[in-house]
């Protein structure tokens, strides 16, 4: 998710404000190891409300990852490493119950670099220990659950103000965070959330180099890879991002691609208005192509929209559409729950979100 939105909400709470424009969205992933996804004909329909005559049907693909951000350890960015609770918080164990109780089974958590590796010795040192802890904390909370997990750096591949470029370094923190987390099975790998402003092919070097120092630890869990221009689905195959990202490689072919999509005018994010009721399903529907002829799988790590009827339907016809697919989405999380939304227009926070009242049952449910 763009920065702006989590900290324009931020700031209400904190005082912490990023100046960063809404990004620009685009979009695209390969296999885990044990898929649970089974091939099924099926009419999901929502629970109630005004999206009740929405359908989904035909030979469908359901998700082996279902769930959601929870967002919050990324928070405060201006300020490092920050106070623990007054700058960034950490997920509530009581969301991740609710949503464990919902069937969801995936959850993406934010963190920032710039806290887990200071600085002062930059993203090849040690991690600080406080920050390590309250993430392994969270980690061990959600597969504790039965649920698996993904630790992202929501850092844009920007790192202390400037773009990361060594593929070496990258390769360096990716092998000291999967050594942390290797012998639990239920962790994911998601690499680095939305980079821009940076070359396809320089972004995929970045990835390749970050899955290959990942399997050298010994570490066989999936591994998510995002491109550049914020990692959009709907300029996937315009950004460079088709082309690069058709030769990434895994020696255990358990990477999948991630791609997150918006559903307003400028694929930001930031308006409740979403363009029309179909807009979901045809914003991922030439990366989905892509995927289909590459062979690779896909996740969709972002989708978030505003709770009115054109919106409800168009998450809901973009969830249909990635089930009719073929299995090439294996999974998607929504953006987003964490403790410190309010009343942000895409907070699937329970109990009160804006999300959680139409969006919840009527758009995600049925994909369970």
């Amino acid at each position: 998710m763009k920065l702006l939105s989590s900290f324009v909400s931020l700031a209400i709470l904190v005082g912490t404000v990023v100046a960063r424009p809404p990004h620009q969205q685009s979009s695209a992933a390969p296999t885990p190891t044990s898929p649970a996804s089974a091939s099924l004909t099926s009419s999901a329909a929502p629970a109630s409300g005004t999206a009740a005559a929405l359908s989904c049907s035909g030979d469908v693909t359901k998700f082996t990852y279902f769930g959601v951000n929870e967002s919050g350890a990324e928070f405060g960015n201006l300020n490092i490493p920050g106070v623990y609770q007054t700058d960034y918080i950490f997920p509530a164990p009581s969301s991740i119950d609710y949503f464990v109780g919902q069937g969801f089974n995936f959850f993406r958590v934010p963190f920032l670099m710039e806290r887990l590796t200071p600085p002062a010795t930059g993203i090849t040192g040690a991690f600080n220990a406080d920050y390590l802890a309250l993430l392994t904390e969270t980690v061990e909370y959600i597969t504790s659950k039965g649920a698996f997990v993904a630790p992202e750096p929501h850092n844009f591949m920007i790192y202390n103000g400037s773009t990361l470029s060594s593929p070496s370094d990258f390769s360096t923190f990716w092998v000291n965070l999967a050594n942390q987390f290797k012998s639990n099975d239920h962790v994911i790998f998601d690499l680095m959330n939305e980079p821009h402003d940076i070359a396809a092919a320089t972004v995929k070097d970045m990835m390749q180099a970050a899955i290959d120092g990942i399997r050298s630890t010994g570490a066989t869990q999936l591994i998510l890879v995002e491109g550049t221009s914020w990692t959009g689905a709907w300029t996937w195959t315009t950004s460079g991002n088709s082309d690069a990202f058709a030769t990434i490689s895994d020696s255990l072919n358990n990477t999948a691609i991630q791609m997150h999509q918006y559903l307003d005018s400028d694929g930001s994010g930031t308006s409740e208005t979403c363009v029309s009721s179909t807009i979901g399903a045809e914003r991922l529907a030439a990366a989905t192509a892509w995927l289909q002829q590459t062979g690779l799988k896909g996740f969709l790590g972002e989708m978030g929209a505003g709770s009115n009827d054109a919106c409800i339907s168009a998450v809901y016809g973009a969830l249909c559409s990635m089930q009719q697919a073929g299995g090439v989405w294996i999974g998607f999380s929504y953006w987003a729950a964490g403790p410190w939304w309010g009343d942000y227009f895409q907070s699937i926070e329970p109990p009160s979100g804006p999300s959680v009242a139409q969006i919840l049952p009527q758009a995600l449910m049925p994909f369970v």
